[in-house]
């Protein structure tokens, strides 16, 4: 059973969605309940290979072992955001999407089947996104777009947490923004990479909803903090 990504608890325009990249791994699910009670919307999930990229992180079993802590102290569900970066995409995606998994994105350079690799997420009942690396064109959208129902820019290179944020992504965040209103349809744009409270009204600027930040508070005392401060940057 997975959850309406916009459903009424969450009805800002602007979703904070905290990286547990960054969080201590010592104890996952505590520190989803705690970024979860200072405000976090969605929680993202950075799936890493050591081949697509050069790290290695979390596998389908963590994700269904924090499904459980992915609500709020109402009982609300939280999405999980599935980011992967691996290669090859279809098979894992299928055993995320089994373990909770409400949104699972991939780059399409790691599929040798776009359209394919979407539409075996989608048939699991769950939404697909596509992401773009800094130095990566939008072009597969032209052919993608009414399939989709997330676009993910990468304002860092893929790989590791705690990077700074790449200027030049704005003005992809821009273009995806004018994909999507050409397209008519409802589709988030997320951004992930080097984002803080002090540049990401930027970024909303450049026409982006949903915001991926890590080290920005999960290395912080407070996470309640941190999000007030990027609410407060955002509205």
């Amino acid at each position: 059973m997975h959850v309406n990504c916009d459903n009424s608890s969450m009805t800002s325009r602007y979703k904070i969605a905290p990286s547990i990249l960054s969080a201590d791994f010592s104890c996952l699910g505590a520190e989803v309940k705690s970024v979860i009670d200072a405000g976090a919307d969605w929680i993202h999930f950075d799936v890493m290979d050591n081949h697509y990229v050069p790290n290695l992180t979390f596998g389908p079993m963590i994700c269904q072992a924090l499904k459980p802590h992915a609500k709020t102290a109402a009982g609300v569900a939280v999405p999980i955001d599935v980011h992967l970066m691996i290669s090859p995409v279809d098979a894992l995606a299928a055993s995320f999407a089994e373990a909770g998994a409400d949104l699972i994105s991939f780059h399409p350079d790691a599929s040798a089947h776009v359209h394919r690799s979407i539409q075996a997420i989608k048939s699991k009942g769950v939404k697909a996104g596509l992401v773009f690396n800094p130095a990566e064109p939008l072009d597969v959208l032209e052919w993608t777009i009414d399939e989709i129902d997330l676009i993910l820019i990468m304002s860092v290179n893929p790989g590791f947490g705690g990077q700074s944020f790449i200027d030049s992504a704005l003005r992809k965040v821009e273009l995806a923004r004018q994909w999507i209103e050409r397209s008519g349809r409802d589709i988030r744009l997320e951004v992930d990479g080097g984002i803080k409270a002090d540049n990401i009204r930027r970024v909303a600027d450049a026409g982006a909803d949903t915001f991926v930040a890590g080290s920005a508070i999960f290395g912080k005392p407070d996470y309640k903090a941190v999000i007030d401060q990027m609410r407060v940057a955002l509205s």
